[in-house]
């Protein structure tokens, strides 16, 4: 009897004595043990860069879902259940259908490669690709989406050797320990991807991360479409306009928040248009635009269970984002300036963060913006920064910051404070709140369960 997979997950976490070690000698070793899923899936879109990834994905598979194509998708890391990594598209009676892989198949599909390996060491992040490989090798279906772990160029999912395209969105200063402290060098590892013949779609990019992809892509002889130059996305009169040298698309605007979310959305179009792998009708990017869904990325909440308190004045409005380096905060932070312009609320932040983050560059956008930083211990991570290493970081930038132990109790510290005396009486209003930082916190958010908006 094939065991539960979080059993099997456990004990693939001590086949490796690091979480990441980035090379690809393990994982080829394994595929070929498997006789090469890699090599028996249909058409491959690889997305890699620092931020936008998962958004990218999640408008490309929207889109792809809307003609009707089954899409298996490979993400990480998962917010709730390991299963999210895994998403299995099957064809269904002319339409397609799928999600999560379920317990028995993904138990089945580990208890695979767990034996294939053997002792092997292997981490766990590539024995698991091997098992979303094997798992899409075995299902059939139109397209895979891939989105890269970490790098690209050691990343246990640059085994595709020919994908349909490969999508690089914004490259920005993160995990610096595995990728390098510089632009250049982190554009370089992410650059890895590029691959001979494969289209090479780029959002918008620093100068200097962009020269490095101009570069790797000439040296791997891959065809650049570049954000501002071969093709533009924006909005114009409440409209998502797409420009290429096809054409111009005009669009609804896209159901994820946020105007970097007009950028993502315009690469994977460009990323669809130039693969060439599926034809899409202009029905299905405007059913995909409006359908997709990416949790914890500027996520509207309704009515938490550990924010179940009377609020003088109206309910908080509460948003979620996983973002957890400086590029994304000033990301996040646009989109609450601009949700200030269009209702005031004091805004109050919620952080937890992993300790080898950048934790001042993470703040620092929200200076003039925030009320106050509520700093928590990052739930289940012992990787976790401490709280008074937080509200240190927010105070060397000018934010005022006080701990607390749980949520629960963060939400009330915010009630006190939003009621203080000498507080203006704008600031009275029932506050906005923002829970970020990490993905693991947003996680443990999403696995406390909560009531949808009416």
């Amino acid at each position: 009897m094939t065991p539960q997979p979080d059993a099997i997950l456990d004990r693939l976490t001590r086949l490796h004595p690091k979480k990441i070690d980035l090379v690809l000698d393990r994982i080829k070793r394994l595929l070929a043990a498997l006789d090469h899923p890699e090599d028996k899936l249909p058409p491959v879109i690889h997305v890699a860069g620092t931020n936008g990834k998962g958004s990218v994905i999640a408008f490309l598979g929207a889109m792809l879902r809307a003609e009707g194509y089954a899409v298996h998708v490979y993400t990480s890391p998962h917010l709730v259940r390991f299963n999210e990594r895994i998403a299995i598209g099957r064809r269904a009676g002319g339409g397609s259908s799928g999600g999560p892989i379920e317990d028995a198949e993904l138990s089945e599909i580990l208890d695979a490669c767990e034996r294939a390996n053997g002792d092997a060491p292997i981490t766990f992040f590539e024995i698991t690709t091997a098992a979303a490989l094997l798992a899409f090798s075995r299902q059939p279906a139109d397209i895979v989406l891939l989105e890269v772990g970490l790098g690209g160029r050691f990343d246990a999912t640059n085994v595709i050797a020919s994908p349909a395209a490969t999508l690089i969105t914004p490259i920005g200063f993160d995990h610096m320990d595995f990728l390098g402290d510089s632009l250049v060098k982190i554009a370089f590892e992410k650059a890895g991807v590029l691959k001979p013949g494969a289209p090479a779609i780029i959002g918008p990019q620093d100068p200097e991360a962009l020269s490095v992809i101009e570069r790797e892509a000439a040296r791997a002889n891959a065809p650049l479409f570049v954000h501002g130059q071969d093709f533009m996305s924006y909005e114009q009169h409440g409209r998502f306009i797409f420009e290429d040298e096809e054409g111009l698309l005009d669009l609804p605007l896209p159901s994820l928040t946020g105007r970097h979310q007009l950028d993502n959305a315009g690469i994977a179009i460009a990323g669809l248009r130039r693969s060439g792998a599926l034809p899409l009708s202009s029905k299905a990017l405007d059913a995909g635009l409006a359908a997709a869904t990416w949790p914890a990325r500027l996520q509207r909440l309704g009515r938490p269970t550990f924010a179940a308190l009377p609020w003088s004045g109206g309910a908080p409005e509460i948003w979620l984002d996983g973002g957890h380096n400086p590029m994304a905060a000033r990301v996040v932070a646009t989109a609450m300036a601009e949700f200030e312009e269009i209702s005031s609320r004091p805004l109050y932040l919620i952080v937890s963060i992993m300790k080898n983050k950048d934790i001042r560059g993470f703040l620092a956008p929200f200076r003039t913006l925030a009320r106050d930083v509520i700093a928590l211990t990052l739930p289940g991570a012992s990787a976790g920064a401490h709280p008074d290493e937080i509200c240190a970081a927010a105070t060397s930038v000018g934010l005022s910051s006080a701990p607390a132990a749980t949520l629960a109790a963060a939400f009330s510290l915010i009630k006190e404070k939003s009621k203080s005396p000498g507080v203006t009486r704008k600031a009275e209003a029932a506050p906005r709140i923002l829970i970020c930082g990490s993905l693991f916190l947003a996680g443990h958010v999403l696995a406390q369960g909560d009531t949808p908006l009416t």
